[in-house]
């Protein structure tokens, strides 16, 4: 498929502005970058009933999150919720850059949002973010009930690193759950273009390396930051290399048709349907990594949006 003329003209821009190099800067000088460049090509932010910003006392300190819900439910209901982490390569972005894809989604979908600032690396390598994930995983089990959350219709999402973190929390609920400990049931889980394997030895790393926003270059930057000298197969980071995928919620799979980690996210999707799981799996073939957040100057990204809490809000129905 031909890349989509609107992507293109992005990339264009993007080409034109000169920017410095993601791996040639440092982390707080990345994080500031990805600010600025992606506020303009975001769509305008949905009206929410209430968007509350709280901070849970869970796992090794206090976590930020922000709670989203959304318009048509009454005041005392019970919803169920999306429990969203935020892409940028565990090193960059926060509950800002991603309010308005989270906005979208609890729009979609019907379903409050609770949105998780999880640590950043480098200051906090691996585990930090994945054990901010269990974290909150487990307060939201305890804690729900007092945001109006039905814990019993609960989906578990993110985008790119995001997605990584959402597909190992998964895999950690049903070891959990297995074993008698406190994890949440989820109905489903929302990977956005995730990653899932930390060798980087797919072939799409190399084919869309560079010109199509995130880069190899880039990828392997973010990924010695969070890793450092950790084991990259640990499956807790390379969900794709866990000895089994059985047992694991619904999942929806959405890739980008020129985005370096396509390859790792068709390949859990698929690996994930020969272990028994249910899956349903969307490419994009003329995006590129991070589209859903340009719904301000990309179409599909909206569709993918709606798309998107679509299938949420089957999941999550009664």
């Amino acid at each position: 498929m031909a890349l989509d003329p609107q992507i293109a003209a992005v990339l264009e821009a993007a080409a034109k502005a000169g920017r410095p190099l993601l791996q040639t800067l440092s982390p707080d000088e990345a994080r500031k970058m990805f600010r600025e460049t992606r506020v303009p090509l975001q769509p305008p932010p949905p009206e929410m009933a209430r968007v509350d910003d709280l901070v849970a006392d869970a796992g090794h300190g206090k976590i930020p999150l922000r709670h989203f819900r959304p318009k048509g439910h009454p005041e005392n209901e019970l919803v169920p919720a999306l429990l969203y982490f935020h892409g940028g390569g565990w090193v960059i972005g926060d509950l800002d850059t991603h309010d308005i894809t989270c906005r979208q989604l609890a729009e979609a979908s019907g379903c409050a949002v609770l949105s998780v600032n999880y640590r950043k690396a480098p200051e906090h390598r691996f585990p930090a973010a994945i054990d901010d994930a269990y974290a909150i995983a487990t307060w939201l089990t305890a804690n729900g009930g007092s945001l109006r959350i039905d814990g019993h219709r609960l989906a578990v999402g993110g985008d790119s690193a995001g997605g990584s973190l959402a597909a190992a929390l998964a895999l950690m609920a049903r070891d959990a759950l297995a074993s008698g400990r406190n994890a949440p049931s989820f109905r489903l889980q929302l990977l956005i273009y995730p990653a899932t394997d930390m060798t980087m030895a797919h072939d799409s790393l190399n084919r869309f390396a560079d010109g199509y926003l995130l880069t190899r270059a880039a990828m392997a930057w973010f990924i010695d930051h969070y890793m450092g000298s950790a084991d990259r197969r640990d499956p807790r980071a390379s969900p794709l290399l866990a000895s089994s995928l059985k047992d694991l919620p619904p999942a929806y799979v959405i890739t980008a048709g020129f985005d370096p980690l396509r390859d790792e996210g068709f390949a859990y999707a698929r690996k994930l349907a020969e272990a028994g799981n249910t899956v349903e799996y969307v490419e994009y073939g003329g995006m590129v990594h991070g589209f859903l957040g340009m719904g301000g100057v990309i179409a599909t990204a909206n569709r993918a949006v709606a798309a998107a809490g679509a299938a949420l809000k089957q999941a999550l129905s009664d």
